[in-house]
């Protein structure tokens, strides 16, 4: 026990936390879109909880998240597939690789956040759009409304505009 208390001292409990609920928050989602039949996943739970883990966690775990999160979900709820979590992976490290790179062009931090989503969803549904038509998934390129995702993505970068601050990140 005192070797996992040592682990979690080197970081800040706070970071354990989130990352904690962060990975709840992503292993419930499909459950709890079944129970309730609300489709919980059309909020990009994954893109929320990343963006929010700018303002709450360090840059280091922000990119373990994004990395983690997609994995986790695949391995405990077998959702998404393999490709599609690929998919997601790459379209969040994007976003959150060019949320931090245009700091040297944008000192604000909600253009950054627009920015960054918009260029990361260009790539998301041209690579999609590509596996679909060499036949590697079948689904739909659009599944999520146009107008949602705006809304989700305006409001988290709201949150960013007004609770991030650079100077905390390492």
């Amino acid at each position: 026990m005192k070797s996992i208390s040592a682990a979690i001292s080197k970081y800040d409990y706070k970071t354990v936390i989130f990352d904690i609920i962060a990975l709840a928050a992503v292993t419930f989602t499909p459950a709890l879109s079944h129970l309730t039949s609300i489709p919980f996943y059309l909020l990009e739970p994954m893109r929320i909880i990343l963006l929010l883990s700018i303002v709450y966690t360090s840059r280091k775990n922000v990119y373990l998240l994004t990395l983690a999160l997609p994995l986790f979900s695949f391995i405990i709820s077998a959702h998404p597939s393999v490709i599609k979590s690929l998919l997601i992976t790459s379209e969040m490290a994007l976003n959150i690789f060019l949320f931090f790179f245009l700091a040297g062009y944008f000192k604000n931090s909600f253009t950054r956040a627009v920015s960054s989503i918009i260029v990361s969803k260009i790539y998301y549904y041209l690579l999609k759009f590509s596996l679909i038509s060499f036949g590697l998934i079948n689904t739909e390129l659009i599944s999520t409304p146009i107008i949602l995702q705006i809304i989700v993505g305006l409001s988290i970068s709201l949150y960013l505009w007004f609770f991030y601050r650079e100077e905390k990140l390492n």
